[in-house]
C-alpha cells in the first residue's frame, strides 16, 4: 500500500491520502473560536514529547507541518511544536494558557505509549476539575495486535482491548479511541464541540494507538477546511431572572460569591455595575479573584476557608447567597459552615446545570454576563439598605489593616526572625507592591494560595491566576509558560515554596529553550509549610512535613537540615539566579528580574522565609478529619475541637423557589 501524500477524486469527492497522524495535525491547525465576533486559532500548537509510540505518527506530522511551512497567513506553521520535558507539565502549561485566554484557545499534547501517556493523568484530572480545556493526545498500543506483548503494554486477563489509556475516561469531559482512520472524522469533530462548549469543557482525550497514527487513508479535502467553532453565550429564561429577582429584593442581607465563570465569560464590568446599583457584596472563590478590582466599594475579598474576616462576617449572616460562576468547592464555603444564617437560601447563575442545582439552589441557567445584565435590570429601583452598605466599608478596613501588617511585619516580629529570613508576608506584599498591575502572580499548593486569595490586591482582570480546584504541586513553573505564551505583555510572578519546586522545576529548561522570560520566585522553608501547619493544628506535630535528614541515634527523620541548594539547581537549568537575605534585596531583585530582557529566559528569586509566621486568620474552618482515637495528648485535644466544629455544618437543602411553601418577610 502506498504511503505517499497525493490527491485525487473517489466518486465525485476530492480527497488527499494522508497518515491518521498527519490528518490530526492538519485538522488541528484549521480550527478556530468565536466568540462576540472575535475569532482566534482554537490551537496554540502542540506540546509534547516523542517515544515510542508516537515519534512516526503525530511526531512525524508535525516535522512535516512545520517543514511545509503551513501558516494560516503564509508565515510560521499553525502547528508549532514545542518540546517539554515532563508530560504532567505539559499539561499544565496548556491549561494555564487555557485559562489566562479565557478558555477561547489551548494546546494539543502529544506523549507516547505507556508511562508517557500515564503521566498526563495528574493534568486530565486537573483540567477537568478546573473546567479548562486542553487536547490530550496520548498514544496507544497496536489495535491490530499484531505486535505483544509489547514494551509498555499492560496485559489485562479479564479484557483484551483494556489499556492504560482507559485510566483517562473518568478524567476526560470526553475520551474516544482511534481504532480505525474511518473513526477520525466524527472523533475529532466530537472532541471539538467539547473543547468549545463552556458548560462542557474540560480534558479531552483521543487515544490513538501506533499502528493506526502511521496508516495511510483517503481523506475527503473538506474534512481540512477551515472550521470555526462559536462559543455560545446562552441567555437565560426571563422566568428563572424573575424568580431569582424575587428572592433577592425579599433579602435583607444578600451577597455574592464571585466564581470563575464571572471571568471565563467577561462579566467583571456587568458585576461591578450589579453591585453598584443593588449595593450587594462581594466574597470571592479563588477562580473568581479580581472579579471585583482591590478599592471597589462591594469588594470583601476572598470567602471561605482562605477567606478575609471582612467577607466571612458577612456570608455567616447571609439571608441569600447568590453564586455566580461557582462550583462552591469545599474552602469556598468552609466545608458547609461559611453560610450560617437559619433559612439561607442559594440563587446559582451558572452556564452549567451541574453546579447550578447545588445547595438546593434556584437555578438560573446561562452565561453569566447576560444573566448578570437580566437580573441588574429585573432589581431597577432595589437595594440593599445604606447602613448595610456602611457595614461592608468598616468590616473591610478592618481586614485591610491586618494585610497591612502582613505585608509590613512590626519589628517586634522581624527582630525575632534569624538572620536572613523574611516572613512569607513580607515576600507576597513586595511582589504585590513592586509589581505592575498587569503582571500576574501564579500560584497553586502549600500555604501561599490561601495568602494570596486573603491579602493579594488584584488591580487587573487577568493579573491573578492560582490554581486550586485541584491544589497541585508542581503547577507553577509550567502553568508560569503557558500565561507567558497567552499574553507576552504581561510579567508572571511564580510564586512556588521549595516542596513545590522540587516537584517540577523541569520546564524551566523548556524557559530556556523557548526564550521564555518567567520570574519565579521561590520561597525556601525547607520543608512543606502547609501541610506542617495542617499536621499541627491536627495534632500530628508536623511530623513528615520537614525537611531533615534521618537522625542516626532514633532513626527518625528530625536531623540536620538537608544541604539542598535550590539557588545552584536553578543555575544549573540555565535559569539566572538572585538570592535575597532581606527586605531590601528582595525589593531590588523584584525590580531587576523586572528589568531583564524579555527573551532572556527565566529568572528565579532564591528567598528564605520563616513558616511559623502566619498570615491573618480567616475565621474560617476546613473539615479535615482528625484520629478518633489516639495515646497522643496533642491529636485527642484536635479532635475535641475537630467535634465542636462539626457541629456548624449545614446540609443548605432550604427551598429556594419562591413557589414554595418556605418564605421570608
Amino acid at each position: 500500500m502506498s504511503t505517499q501524500m497525493g490527491s485525487s477524486v473517489a466518486g465525485g469527492t476530492a480527497t488527499v491520502r494522508l497518515t491518521v497522524g498527519q490528518a490530526v495535525v492538519r485538522f488541528l491547525a484549521n480550527q478556530f473560536s468565536e466568540r462576540d465576533g472575535q475569532r482566534q486559532p482554537l490551537f496554540a500548537g502542540c506540546l509534547g514529547i516523542f517515544g515510542h509510540g508516537n515519534v512516526a505518527g503525530v511526531g512525524q506530522a508535525l516535522l512535516q507541518h512545520e517543514l511545509d511551512g503551513t501558516g494560516n497567513d503564509g508565515g510560521p506553521p499553525a502547528m508549532p511544536y514545542v518540546l517539554a520535558r515532563n508530560e504532567q507539565a505539559m499539561v499544565h502549561t496548556a491549561v494555564a494558557y487555557a485559562k489566562q485566554r479565557d478558555r477561547l484557545q489551548t494546546w494539543a499534547c502529544t506523549s507516547s505509549v505507556g508511562p508517557g501517556s500515564t503521566n498526563m493523568l495528574t493534568g486530565a484530572a486537573l483540567a477537568t476539575i478546573n473546567r479548562l480545556p486542553v487536547l490530550l493526545l496520548p498514544s496507544s498500543t497496536f489495535a491490530t495486535r499484531a505486535a505483544g506483548p509489547l514494551l509498555q503494554e499492560l496485559e489485562a486477563p479479564q479484557a483484551g482491548d483494556l489499556t492504560v489509556n482507559d485510566a483517562f475516561r473518568p478524567l476526560s469531559r470526553f475520551y474516544d479511541e482511534v481504532r480505525r482512520p474511518e473513526q477520525l472524522p466524527s472523533i475529532l469533530l466530537a472532541a471539538m464541540r467539547v473543547l468549545t462548549d463552556p458548560a462542557e469543557t474540560g480534558a479531552v482525550t483521543v487515544s490513538l494507538p501506533q499502528d493506526v497514527q502511521a496508516e495511510a487513508h483517503d481523506w475527503p479535502l473538506e474534512l481540512f477546511a477551515e472550521r470555526t467553532h462559536h462559543v455560545a453565550r446562552p441567555p437565560a429564561e426571563p422566568s428563572r431572572v424573575a424568580a431569582a429577582a424575587q428572592v433577592i429584593r425579599s433579602a435583607r442581607r444578600p451577597m455574592v460569591v464571585a466564581g470563575g465563570g464571572v471571568h471565563y465569560s467577561g462579566a467583571e464590568e456587568a458585576l461591578a455595575e450589579f453591585c453598584a446599583a443593588t449595593g450587594i457584596p462581594v466574597g470571592e472563590t479563588q477562580s473568581g479573584k479580581g472579579s471585583l478590582l482591590h478599592g471597589n466599594p462591594r469588594l470583601l475579598g476572598a470567602v471561605g476557608s482562605t477567606g478575609t474576616t471582612a467577607a466571612n462576617a458577612v456570608a455567616a449572616q447571609a439571608d441569600v447567597v447568590i453564586g455566580i460562576g461557582t462550583r462552591y468547592q469545599d474552602f469556598t464555603t468552609g466545608s458547609r459552615t461559611a453560610f450560617a444564617a437559619e433559612g439561607v437560601r442559594f440563587v446559582n447563575l451558572n452556564i452549567s446545570p451541574f453546579d447550578a442545582v447545588k445547595h438546593s439552589g434556584l437555578t438560573v441557567i446561562g452565561d453569566a454576563r447576560e444573566s448578570l445584565t437580566a437580573l441588574t435590570a429585573a432589581l431597577e429601583g432595589w437595594s440593599v439598605p445604606e447602613d448595610y452598605r456602611d457595614e461592608q466599608g468598616r468590616l473591610w478596613t478592618q481586614w485591610d489593616t491586618q494585610v497591612e501588617a502582613s505585608h509590613h511585619p512590626s519589628p517586634e516580629i522581624t527582630d525575632a526572625l534569624a538572620d536572613g529570613l523574611l516572613t512569607q508576608g513580607t515576600v507576597l506584599g513586595l511582589v504585590n507592591e513592586l509589581s505592575d498591575p498587569r503582571d500576574v502572580v501564579l500560584c497553586a499548593a502549600g500555604s501561599m494560595p490561601g495568602d494570596l486569595h486573603k491579602t493579594w490586591r488584584v488591580r487587573d482582570r487577568r493579573a491573578y491566576h492560582v490554581e486550586y480546584g485541584y491544589s497541585c504541586m508542581g503547577y507553577e513553573v509550567p502553568a508560569s509558560l503557558g500565561i507567558r505564551w497567552a499574553d507576552p505583555s504581561r510579567e508572571v510572578f511564580a510564586m512556588v515554596g521549595d516542596g513545590g519546586y522540587l516537584m517540577m522545576p523541569t520546564e524551566l529548561v523548556t524557559a530556556v529553550q523557548e526564550r521564555t522570560k518567567v520570574i519565579v520566585v521561590l520561597v525556601q522553608n525547607h520543608g512543606f509549610h502547609s501541610i506542617g501547619s495542617l499536621s499541627q493544628s491536627l495534632g500530628s506535630q508536623r511530623f513528615g512535613t520537614a525537611y531533615r535528614a534521618r537522625d542516626a541515634v532514633t532513626g527518625r527523620l528530625e536531623g540536620e537540615r538537608l544541604p539542598v541548594d535550590l539557588a545552584a539547581n536553578a543555575r544549573s537549568l540555565g535559569c539566572r539566579v538572585i538570592e535575597v537575605h532581606d527586605r531590601e534585596g528582595m525589593a531590588a531583585a523584584i525590580r531587576e528580574a523586572k528589568g531583564a530582557p524579555a527573551d532572556g529566559g527565566p529568572v528565579v528569586i532564591h528567598v528564605e522565609t520563616d513558616p511559623h509566621v502566619f498570615a491573618p486568620d480567616s475565621a474560617s474552618w476546613w473539615d479535615v478529619p482528625v484520629s478518633q482515637v489516639s495515646e497522643l495528648e496533642s491529636t485527642q485535644e484536635a479532635h475535641v475541637d475537630y467535634i465542636r466544629h462539626k457541629a456548624d455544618q449545614r446540609t443548605y437543602l432550604t427551598p429556594t423557589d419562591p413557589t414554595s411553601s418556605h418564605t421570608h418577610n
